[in-house]
């Protein structure tokens, strides 16, 4: 079976405000190196996916960015939508592009800003996933957790179905929420539950019957979309079905009720990098000497630390801290950021009280 690769680099990222911003997500900054995310994200796909097998889906504020990013993957692969409903439509989208062009394809839908320092061990994953896959299970990687995170939600692993590459493919029990302290220090200790990274491996045919039976009116839109894929009616069709579908999450709108799931439980150094204090986590592991407690500068500006520990500059100016622990500053052409870094997750209220109020200009 032909093997596709979706990305989805639709994302805003708003936890990395005010480095991320609406026109440039997270996904199109060089967080970890001097590449983007997305070009990291391509890159370690390429081995085992042809450029024409990479479809990625987006928002036409950023399809142009990408595309010029990753010249290598043909520009009628990257799949535009009209508006941000939710990765759950966007997955159905992506999923429609390539059951139009084969309907047996094993499709591994991918975030695009996601750090995976264990490369060769992710392929290796996948590779095990979409053999799994041609069986009408649906696969997801479970990360190994390694410590209590109430940021993230949970798999709970059943028996093992086989080995596969050395990796065992166990049934999934389901989907956890975000859980509490508490849940979430059970769910680490008990040793039969792995962090949701959000990448799932299955047929074409599989996702269209799971979005035909569990969200029939989406699957209405997404249908008379596919009729139409390669038509000159394609865009006018597009967006007249588009506004018709509801705005939800895909592991809502399907994976948390799809009846034949599989985890393979991995370690390869996943990190989403979803905050700054998750962003700082990396780079302290990737700066040669250093441990975790220490000062990490970015940007192009110089960085002086006196009895400082723990912090995150990104800044084009020098930047002189006395005394602190564990703060972020991120200083850009608009807007300085100082964070203590357990209050990284509430970014995203601030730039939620910015959008209340009016503040576009700076989001």
């Amino acid at each position: 079976m032909e093997r596709y690769a979706l990305i989805m680099a639709g994302g805003g990222g708003t936890r990395l405000w005010p480095l991320s911003r609406r026109n440039r997500p997270k996904q199109s900054l060089p967080l970890v190196t001097d590449k983007s995310m997305f070009r990291i994200s391509v890159e370690r796909l390429l081995p085992v996916f042809s450029p024409d097998h990479i479809i990625v889906v987006t928002g036409g504020a950023m399809v142009d960015d990408l595309r010029e990013d990753c010249s290598e993957i043909p520009a009628e692969n990257f799949v535009v939508e009209p508006s941000a409903r939710d990765n759950g439509p966007a997955a159905g989208l992506g999923i429609m592009h390539i059951a139009r062009r084969d309907p047996n394809a094993i499709i591994a839908y991918l975030p695009s800003d996601h750090h995976i320092s264990d490369e060769a061990g992710f392929r290796n994953a996948l590779d095990a996933a979409c053999q799994i896959a041609e069986d009408d299970y649906i696969v997801t990687l479970g990360i190994s957790p390694s410590f209590p995170s109430t940021a993230f939600g949970y798999i709970k692993r059943g028996d093992e179905i086989a080995t596969i590459n050395g990796l065992k493919i166990c049934e999934s029990q389901g989907f956890r929420e975000k859980p509490d302290a508490e849940t979430a220090m059970h769910f680490l200790t008990s040793g039969k539950y792995s962090w949701n990274a959000g990448m799932f491996i299955w047929k074409a045919s599989q996702a269209v019957k799971e979005f035909q039976e569990q969200q029939p009116d989406m699957y209405r839109h997404l249908s008379a979309i596919h009729d139409v894929i390669g038509t000159n009616d394609y865009q006018a069709v597009l967006e007249r079905e588009w506004d018709g579908i509801e705005k939800i999450a895909l592991d809502y709108a399907i994976m948390e009720n799809a009846k034949r799931m599989a985890v393979i439980p991995v370690d390869i150094g996943w990190s989403d990098i979803g905050n700054w204090s998750a962003l700082y986590d990396v780079l302290s592991g990737t700066h040669e000497g250093t441990e975790a407690a220490v000062n990490i500068p970015r940007g192009n500006g110089e960085l002086l630390t006196l009895n400082s520990e723990g912090t995150l500059v990104f800044s084009e100016k020098m930047v002189v801290t006395i005394g602190v622990k564990d703060v972020v500053i991120v200083d850009t052409d608009d807007v300085l950021l100082v964070c203590h870094r357990d209050y990284a997750q509430d970014v995203r209220e601030a730039v939620n009280t910015l959008k209340a109020e009016g503040r576009e200009q700076v989001l």
